[in-house]
């Protein structure tokens, strides 16, 4: 199978316990993907037009700086990107992400957690943006149990 990292952002705690968990079933090593400036309940509040992260999910360009601290990147083999889903696709600090550590040429499947979209919209933004990472198909895992995870990893 490979080496396996487990990076997650999660805004509420929501996606955190997602992604112990498949850090847990998979053997893989947990990340958390920080952003320099932690979001406040403030930034976060989507109906507000003028919150941090309805400006962030405005502008396509937007990278929201992030803590750059994971050792030897490289060194994976398979990638678990986790986040909730916002206006129906990835958080831009994931693009920050991606783009700060590569992954060109390796396995990565993300997984979400959202109030009420699915994942198709992530799956073709990630497509797109970075077609030289083998991408597979994302999943949506909200309140996902032990063994849906299993299911999740073996196809």
């Amino acid at each position: 199978m490979g080496k396996i990292l487990v990076a997650y952002f999660s805004a509420s705690g929501v996606t955190e316990r997602v992604a112990r968990q498949l850090a847990d079933v998979t053997g893989g090593t947990l990340y958390e993907i920080k952003p320099e400036v932690r979001y406040t309940e403030a930034d976060l509040d989507w109906r507000d037009k003028t919150s941090r992260s309805t400006i962030e999910m405005r502008d396509k360009s937007s990278r929201p700086a992030i803590v750059k601290d994971l050792k030897d990147a490289g060194s994976y083999d398979i990638i678990y990107i986790g986040f909730p889903v916002w206006w129906y696709t990835a958080p831009t600090i994931i693009n920050t992400f991606i783009e700060a550590y590569g992954f060109e040429g390796k396995t990565v499947r993300f997984f979400a957690t959202s109030g009420g979209s699915d994942v198709s919209g992530a799956d073709k933004q990630f497509q797109a943006q970075y077609p030289a990472i083998n991408w597979k198909p994302g999943k949506l895992l909200n309140g996902a149990s032990k063994k849906t995870i299993e299911d999740c990893i073996k196809d």
